[in-house]
């Protein structure tokens, strides 16, 4: 489950089905996802409490807040409506990424926002939370 060396998560379905789709990094991969995901967003997740800057996620206008918010593993799961929220703002950057794929960088996270976007899908099809171990 790790991959650089580092200590790895999944995000997967709550649905107890071991076959559903997940998605897995290494905590370091994660955190730069989110990083990216962030600044495709308008901000810089550096800046926001929680990864050492002072502005309070009370301030912070985007659907992906529970994302980037949670803790690496552990912590509550997303919610269904959650899930919902977030995946059409995923799906967006995504376009939006893709629209540069002569940047080699961002194909890996392109590939990693589509996977959590399959993920995303089926916990809302499903009607279950998205668990983070």
């Amino acid at each position: 489950m790790s991959e650089e060396g580092g200590v790895g998560l999944i995000l997967f379905p709550g649905d107890g089905d071991v076959s559903s789709p997940d998605v897995a990094w290494s905590c370091t991969h994660f955190n730069d996802f989110r990083r990216q995901l962030a600044q495709a967003d308008g901000f810089t997740l550096d800046e926001m409490w929680g990864f050492g800057g002072e502005c309070p996620w009370s301030g912070a206008s985007t659907a992906l807040e529970p994302l980037l918010d949670h803790p690496d593993d552990g912590g509550d799961a997303l919610s269904v409506a959650e899930c919902a929220a977030i995946l059409p703002r995923l799906e967006a950057i995504t376009g939006q990424w893709q629209k540069q794929s002569d940047d080699p960088c961002l194909q890996r996270y392109i590939d990693d926002a589509v996977q959590l976007a399959v993920v995303l899908r089926f916990c809302v099809e499903k009607g279950v939370e998205l668990l983070f171990l």
